[in-house]
């Protein structure tokens, strides 16, 4: 079943820095390499793109995390990992779902990224998945459909929450504060309690709230994808 779905698009940011703290930043490799780990337990592509293309910057880069340090340890997922894709030179029709990780650097490059937005619509539209994680649904704060609507509005949702912003002490850092602009956008944001796993899918709209949610939204994207295949 798995060889008639087309590939997941797996995208991650290409901000180094988190405001103007000059304090590093990139997408947190937690939240890509636990969903890669059950994209590939279940046969099913993957592509991985950023913003910019090239090798993206990397935050909370722990190899204490098993799967984290299985991933660095393999020369193939290295060297895609330094060739990531361009988003805006890809064709969303290949693929079959879009996920966005998080990590801060999200705050400033994917809401207002056209790239972004126009895969997420082309991929939402041709009926396929769209899925995020911790600092990913950045994604999802300016995405709007052909009728100009946003994607998240009247949907269920998990993001990183304004509470756990504020324990990590970046609610005046970053640019805005997600849960309350996915609100404001009319998402039904959905929070759990702080750090604990929080996934929601709401159809084809699959989201996560934290670091801990990011192997939950992996394995929730694959049951999208076998039920549709």
């Amino acid at each position: 079943m798995a060889d008639t779905i087309k590939p997941i698009l797996c995208v991650v940011t290409s901000h180094p820095i988190r405001g103007d703290t000059g304090e590093p930043t990139g997408f947190a490799m937690v939240e890509l390499t636990h969903p890669l780990e059950v994209f590939k337990a279940a046969d099913i592509p993957v592509e991985i793109a950023s913003i910019r293309g090239g090798h993206p910057p990397i935050d909370f880069f722990d190899l204490g995390d098993p799967i984290n340090d299985r991933f660095w340890k393999d020369r193939e997922f290295r060297e895609v990992l330094a060739h990531s894709l361009i988003l805006g030179e890809l064709n969303p029709s290949r693929y079959s779902a879009v996920f966005f990780a998080g990590g801060h650097g999200t705050m400033w490059d994917f809401a207002d990224d056209p790239a972004v937005q126009r895969v997420i619509r082309e991929i939402w539209e041709a009926g396929g998945v769209v899925s995020a994680v911790c600092h990913g649904p950045a994604a999802l704060v300016n995405a709007t459909l052909s009728d100009g609507g946003y994607l998240v509005a009247g949907k269920r949702l998990a993001a990183f929450t304004d509470e756990e912003e504020a324990e990590v002490g970046y609610t005046k850092v970053v640019p805005y504060l997600l849960a309350t602009t996915l609100k404001a956008r009319g998402a039904l944001h959905q929070a759990g309690p702080n750090w604990s796993e929080q996934v929601v899918t709401d159809g084809r709209l699959v989201t996560g709230q934290n670091p801990a949610s990011a192997h939950g939204v992996g394995q929730a994207v694959v049951d999208q994808l076998k039920a549709r295949a």
